[in-house]
């Protein structure tokens, strides 16, 4: 039987007491505690390089010289590390009919009607949407990015690409920041999260309320703690 795209490895339910189940391991919470520290660096830095108001954030980063060596450095590692954490998780977070079925009945899910929801696999489309926008803009800042790098390609870039290049980057810039804000509000909002970036684990009533078809998929395939 092959494994379903929602059971990755280390997925596994503990009978407790408590109930617990396993959501990430200690290499992929490392993984996305570097990628939004890597983000919040790139956020201040990026706002004391767009306009002279704010370039007093310079001040975090060692001044204005530190801060534009720093920044595309710190762009790097941000790549590199969201898209080791992409490979992991993208066959998750693949769109299916039930997302149609979630974004139709949003405003349940804002109302906290989860019992009038479709039963949700390891990610919600909101999760997901979330997801993607976070690998589409990382991709284009990199890309943007690389051609206002003065230092290694200014040379190799026609003036009038590199006009566009910062323009495109501004503005994915402000996109991908409001992105960040959502998926921050999402897990302070949805009580239990946070737990599954810092622990690792949520609790099994958390699992049944927020996705219960992830949790009946880790029992139906024995990914359970044996009975003592």
């Amino acid at each position: 039987m092959s494994i379903s795209k929602d059971v990755l490895p280390g997925d596994a339910i503990h009978r407790g007491p408590p109930v617990t189940v396993n959501r990430y391991g200690p290499a992929k919470r490392i993984n996305h505690w570097i990628t939004a520290t890597c983000l919040i660096l790139l956020l201040l830095s990026g706002l004391a390089l767009f306009h002279p108001s704010l370039f007093f954030l310079t001040g975090l980063f060692g001044g204005g010289q530190n801060t534009r060596m720093l920044h595309p450095w710190i762009g790097v590692v941000l790549f590199v590390s969201f898209f080791i954490l992409f490979a992991q998780l993208w066959r998750a977070n693949l769109p299916n009919r039930v997302d149609v079925q979630w974004v139709s009945q949003i405003n349940d899910v804002v109302a906290g009607h989860e019992e009038k929801l479709p039963e949700i696999g390891k990610y919600n489309a909101g999760q997901k949407f979330i997801f993607w926008g976070m690998a589409f803009f990382i991709i284009v800042l990199i890309g943007s990015g690389l051609m206002i790098w003065d230092q290694y390609f200014g040379e190799s870039t026609p003036i009038l690409l590199r006009r566009i290049a910062v323009l495109v980057h501004s503005v994915s810039a402000v996109l991908i920041i409001m992105l960040f804000i959502l998926h921050v509000y999402a897990a302070i909002w949805t009580r239990g999260t946070l737990s599954a970036m810092t622990r690792g684990t949520v609790t099994g009533g958390w699992a049944w309320r927020h996705h219960r078809k992830w949790l009946k998929e880790l029992a139906g395939r024995g990914r359970i703690d044996p009975a003592e």
